[in-house]
């Protein structure tokens, strides 16, 4: 295996870790419309995530930064050509993170109310835009001779791009109410259990024709694998989750997400953006990577810096352990 076939599972790897932490938290977003009654309870579900969402997103910078250095024209072409999805996803997720720090500064009730409905729709859209980006990933999007995206914005909202964002949004949806099960006690606990039931029907509806679209339509051996282990997960965390496992479904729910990324990038691989116009214009591994001796660079980096920020982020979560309930939140002065 050559280093920018190293650098692909290593991508594959952030992405993965992205959509697995990031993903719950998104869910959260979308549950403080779906889930909480009253603020007593929109406070609860936000402090679940208080502590790490920022440490999440994170890995989206990362996987972002190595994107760049390994395959600066993956990423040029990525970025250009998906800017108007990509630019909003981006304004999503700052104004997502000001509301989050700037929603209890004040006690005045409209205040609160319209920095949650910030939450809401910044945790949405991103969950669904992020489906449609991948799904226009693995499918082939119009890029020429030049490795420059020549479609529109609309030729990215096609029919299996659109079930993919549906997907991801039903998935992470059903991937926080699983952790807000497991993260919180009383009324709110068991009303997460049953969201979670009826989440994770609808999302595994979705996901199959949608994995099975995409195994149909670009996979192979090891990709069916995959989707085996996705279906297998995803039916194990929702019967983890009626017995009341709040641990293993939520691991499970995991193991999905995981398993789903993984067959994407293996439907893709070698390629890293396949052109739909011709095969040979399609950007690969091979040609889109950076010189050998900046790989290696990298490679020596990450093998440093990754274990610090995994032992870093694990610490993190280790202290942040226990279940809350509106019981613990402090009256607002």
């Amino acid at each position: 295996m050559q280093l920018h076939d190293v650098w692909f599972v290593l991508i594959a790897v952030l992405w993965t870790g992205y959509f697995f932490l990031e993903g719950f938290d998104f869910g959260i977003g979308v549950l403080t419309k779906l889930l909480a009654r009253g603020r007593t309870e929109k406070r609860v579900l936000i402090n679940t995530i208080g502590p790490v969402w920022d440490g999440n997103e994170v890995w989206l910078l990362t996987a972002g930064g190595a994107t760049f250095a390994a395959f600066p024209d993956w990423y040029a072409t990525l970025f250009s050509g998906f800017y108007l999805p990509l630019l909003a996803i981006l304004v999503c997720l700052i104004i997502r993170g000001v509301a989050f720090e700037y929603r209890h500064k004040r006690t005045e009730e409209r205040w609160q109310a319209n920095w949650e409905h910030a939450i809401f729709w910044t945790s949405l859209l991103p969950a669904f835009l992020w489906g449609v980006v991948f799904a226009n990933i693995v499918r082939g999007v119009e890029i020429d001779q030049n490795k420059e995206y020549v479609g529109g914005i609309l030729d990215l909202f096609n029919a299996y791009s659109v079930l993919g964002g549906l997907v991801t949004l039903a998935l992470f949806t059903f991937h926080g109410a699983v952790f807000a099960a497991l993260k919180t006690v009383g009324g709110i606990r068991d009303r997460a259990r049953a969201l979670a039931t009826r989440l994770g029907v609808a999302t595994a509806a979705a996901a199959v024709g949608f994995l099975g679209w995409t195994q149909a339509a670009h996979g192979d051996g090891t990709s069916l694998v995959a989707l085996a282990v996705a279906v297998a997960a995803l039916a194990g965390a929702l019967g983890a989750n009626i017995a009341g496992r709040e641990g293993w479904s939520f691991a499970l729910s995991g193991v999905t997400i995981a398993a789903a990324v993984a067959m994407l990038f293996l439907t893709l691989f070698p390629n890293v953006m396949p052109s739909s116009l011709d095969d040979a214009w399609s950007l690969t591994v091979t040609n889109a990577a950076s010189s050998p001796y900046t790989l290696k660079i990298m490679t020596w980096c990450a093998a440093v810096a990754t274990p610090v920020v995994l032992l870093y982020q694990g610490w993190t979560y280790w202290v942040f352990r226990k279940r809350i309930g509106t019981q613990h939140i402090a009256d607002a002065h």
